[in-house]
């Protein structure tokens, strides 16, 4: 596998891909954890399956549509949760269809033969090209900024909202500016894993490091290289295998956790 990592570009394409996806799944895995927006981000993730069809039917970069998209949804989702008495619930599954609904109709009209959208669903990190890896650097370094920048805002925000509140804190801006880092890390990692499997990676690592931590920062960090170490894992024994990246990226990710679960008492 090393020699073939040295001697691939498509390989060499995968492994920079494993280590960029996981810096986003192990920071926003972590909040989407703690503040229990696992839902939240699934909605998001099969919205973002519409802009893959705009991108397809206007013959640019599917990723592109998917962020637009992306983006999109998760600012329509906190306005509407904020403004309406309906339950979240019901604005995330409307949200969830309608753009698999797009996604299905953008892709039927696009001229010519309908392109392969496997692995936008399921992930297939060995297609990962340098265009990718190039759009999942930027949303890396976006998403890494924000955190950096508003980190003790953001521990606030997480773990007592109503005390963020009390000490002026812009809870609503930093509601949404957590549903739109969520939405660039869904987009992160459509091409690793897939729309249908995102939410097992965002949650695996950073449930496992919970076990071992209660430091916000040390989770993260412990959550990136779990990440590291399942994408790692899974590129290696697709590859071994010719079995889907994505799947097998998933059943060492959720196998890892039930295991440590099973064998490891949680940390005082």
């Amino acid at each position: 596998m090393f020699e073939a990592l040295l001697s691939y570009n498509f390989l060499q394409n995968a492994f920079f891909s494993a280590i960029l996806a996981s810096i986003a799944c192990g920071i926003i895995g972590t909040i989407i954890v703690e503040k229990k927006l696992i839902m939240m981000s699934g909605g998001i993730a099969h919205t973002a399956f519409g802009g893959i069809g705009l991108g397809y039917y206007l013959g640019i970069e599917p990723l592109i549509g998917a962020m637009g998209f992306a983006i999109f949804s998760a600012l329509g989702i906190s306005q509407l949760q904020n403004r309406t008495r309906i339950s979240p619930e019901v604005v995330l599954g409307m949200f969830w269809a309608l753009g698999m609904a797009l996604g299905i109709l953008f892709i039927a009209v696009t001229p010519g033969y309908p392109p392969d959208i496997t692995s936008y669903l399921f992930g297939d990190i060995l297609t990962v090209s340098r265009v990718d890896l190039l759009i999942t650097l930027i949303m890396d370094l976006i998403i890494v900024a924000a955190i950096g920048c508003f980190f003790n805002a953001f521990k606030t925000y997480l773990f007592d909202e109503e005390f963020a509140q009390v000490i002026g804190l812009p809870v609503s801006r930093l509601e949404n500016l957590t549903y739109v880092l969520i939405a660039l890390t869904v987009v992160v990692l459509i091409r690793v894993v897939g729309i249908m499997l995102i939410i097992a990676l965002l949650t695996a690592p950073p449930s496992i490091a919970r076990q071992y931590t209660n430091s916000f920062l040390n989770t993260i960090l412990l959550s990136i290289l779990l990440g590291i170490i399942f994408c790692s894992a899974g590129l290696w024994v697709s590859y071994l295998l010719d079995i889907p990246s994505g799947a097998a990226i998933i059943i060492i990710a959720v196998s890892s956790y039930f295991l440590i679960s099973m064998f490891k008492k949680p940390a005082p």
